[in-house]
């Protein structure tokens, strides 16, 4: 017997809420019926974020409210929108809705951020979100951190962060000198920190390794953390080099993101 038959729409919209992105779209492949009933705002509403409304209302991306609850989640899965005055992007994670966020470099405390001589402020329209990236011109000590508040992440998640990031042509310093990454809730005891090389000597084949990524920049994970779902504060990612005797230059540091960690 088709149960897409017997059964009303609202009822097989109601069964097919609570099941997750992925089983709805493999629903609507089984019958036209199906179909209408999965593709419901009532399906797709309990699949975005219940605070959906207030961080969209933080973003000028007014075109939003036009779409229907199916579109706005697969939008958000594929077009970042800018949030908190530009310095943020939120999107969500494709496979299951979770919340995905990033602390655009003007957000980020860089240390001489503000420095000329040490650091440069520039737009690169086609290739950032944002509408600035910090580009590293020549220093010795670089210390980046990023905080983000985990009541806005998504609860009972394991969490990566990851330094996005290019290299110009000209960049020296970090093939030659491991940089030091770190991930923790703030105040926490202890931390685990990796040693990576943003510029790969042919050599190095230990991971994390940067990876390219679809829109065109690098990333490293920097460390991953266990989001419950209780107020613990802040997490705070690190990236430090303090070598005072090897001179760094050419990265350019679009943001730190955070998302859901692939396969937890």
């Amino acid at each position: 017997m088709d149960m897409s038959q017997v059964l009303p729409e609202e009822c097989l919209a109601h069964i097919i809420s609570y099941t997750s992105p992925t089983d709805a779209c493999r629903c609507a492949l089984v019958s036209r019926n199906f179909q209408t009933a999965a593709d419901t705002d009532v399906v797709w509403k309990g699949f975005l974020p219940s605070d959906l409304d207030e961080i969209i209302s933080s973003s000028p991306a007014t075109q939003l409210t036009a779409l229907s609850k199916k579109e706005l989640y697969f939008h958000l899965c594929n077009n970042p929108i800018l949030v908190n005055n530009g310095i943020m992007s939120f999107a969500l994670e494709k496979h299951g809705g979770k919340k995905c966020y990033m602390i655009g470099a003007r957000g980020l405390s860089i240390i001489w951020g503000h420095t000329p001589s040490y650091w440069t402020w520039k737009p690169l329209p086609d290739e950032s979100r944002f509408s600035e990236v910090a580009e590293l011109r020549y220093v010795w000590w670089l210390d980046v951190k990023g905080w983000i508040d985990s009541k806005i992440l998504s609860p009972k998640t394991t969490y990566a962060a990851y330094l996005v990031f290019k290299l110009t042509d000209s960049t020296s310093g970090f093939d030659k000198r491991l940089v030091e990454l770190s991930v923790n809730f703030e105040g926490s005891a202890g931390e685990e920190k990796r040693h990576v090389f943003l510029d790969v000597p042919p050599y190095y084949d230990m991971p994390p390794l940067p990876r390219e990524r679809s829109d065109g920049w690098m990333e490293v994970e920097m460390g991953e953390f266990f989001y419950d779902s209780e107020d613990v504060g802040s997490v705070m990612a690190y990236l430090k080099e303090v070598d005072n005797y090897t001179t760094k230059n050419g990265l350019i540091i679009e943001g730190i993101e955070f998302r859901p960690k692939e396969g937890k």
